[in-house]
């Protein structure tokens, strides 16, 4: 969650042009929940963080299962819209229908593609690129958040996608292209050498580097036999989404989309303090009052106001304290 916050904090001060947090992603937990692997959704703190700043942020995830916790907490704004591609059915978490499309101000603002197993790279690619397209087009968001969760790559022992590395990264390629500050996240994959696989390669693609396929030699080089290459091959299986279907979910998604008014607009008066400046001022706040207290012990004896720690009854400016208390006892 930290790593997701410092990563918006520079995207809104503009020191980088992607950041990238393979740990988080946990797109799962509510506010007060924790869901599917998630204990805190760091997600929607850091699109949080990003508001501060950007009148709008876009919110995509390629994660096998159904973005519910980020949408749930944007459902009813149109400053945040949430793309979520996953499979819908008898899968958790049970939500992300086509029609769930938020309420409210944020009507129309979550879209949703329900797709079903057997997702290949192509079929994947003719729902994510013209839909990213009209999203940009009328929401013109000013940052975007991607997860990028790998149980949607083939072999997956959660997952039941099909998608190859290549495919995978085909949407953070697409999506970088826009050259829109953008925070990368993780999230699910459950087999775990092509999750590491495809981070690395997905780190190459946002920075524009060039990776061989041979996986060199590493203390974990075993766990990529029996080929230790990088890419993987779709498993021969067949794809339970129709030509109809992609087709019918595409045209649904792209009539949601043009039936909005255009790009939400907000009035910014004020930035508030982003975070790292939050913490800075609580981390400041405590250690002078640390120090405070550290000398409140100081030059005792040594005959000064300070010096007397009596409750204030019966105390002076002078630190001499009033001596009426005491007459009793003189006079015994």
């Amino acid at each position: 969650t930290g790593a997701s916050l410092d990563g918006a904090v520079k995207l809104n001060r503009g020191d980088c042009d992607i950041a990238i947090n393979w740990s988080g992603g946990l797109h799962h937990a509510k506010k007060s929940e924790a869901s599917g692997f998630c204990y805190i959704n760091d997600i929607v703190l850091a699109i949080l963080e990003l508001l501060k700043v950007h009148a709008r942020v876009l919110y995509i995830d390629i994660d096998v299962h159904h973005g519910d916790g980020v949408e749930e907490a944007f459902y009813c704004t149109d400053r945040v819209m949430t793309f979520s591609l996953h499979k819908y059915g008898d899968f958790f978490p049970g939500t992300g229908h086509i029609k769930d499309t938020g309420a409210k101000e944020g009507t129309g603002f979550s879209v949703n593609a329900p797709l079903t197993s057997g997702m290949t790279d192509e079929a994947y690619e003719r729902i994510f690129k013209p839909v990213m397209d009209k999203i940009m087009e009328v929401f013109q968001p000013g940052a975007i958040v991607l997860q990028c969760g790998a149980d949607s790559l083939t072999g997956d022992r959660l997952g039941c996608f099909n998608l190859s590395l290549k495919g995978h990264a085909e949407c953070v390629r697409y999506t970088k292209s826009f050259n829109v500050p953008t925070l990368v996240l993780g999230g699910g994959g459950y087999t775990i050498r092509n999750v590491a696989r495809c981070w690395a390669y997905e780190t190459s693609v946002c920075l524009d580097v060039d990776l061989p396929n041979e996986i060199p030699y590493n203390d974990y080089f075993e766990y990529y036999a029996p080929d230790f290459q990088l890419h993987l091959t779709p498993e021969q299986r067949e794809n339970m989404n129709t030509e109809a279907s992609l087709e019918s979910v595409r045209v649904d998604l792209l009539t949601q989309l043009m039936s909005l008014k255009g790009a939400p607009s907000v009035q910014m008066a004020e930035v508030p303090p982003d975070f790292e400046i939050i913490k800075e001022d609580a981390v400041a706040e405590k250690e002078r009052r640390s120090t405070k207290e550290d000398r409140s012990g100081e030059g005792m004896n040594d005959g000064g106001a300070e010096d007397d720690t009596r409750s204030d009854r019966g105390k002076t400016k002078d630190g001499r304290g009033e001596k009426r208390e005491h007459e009793a006892e003189l006079a015994g």
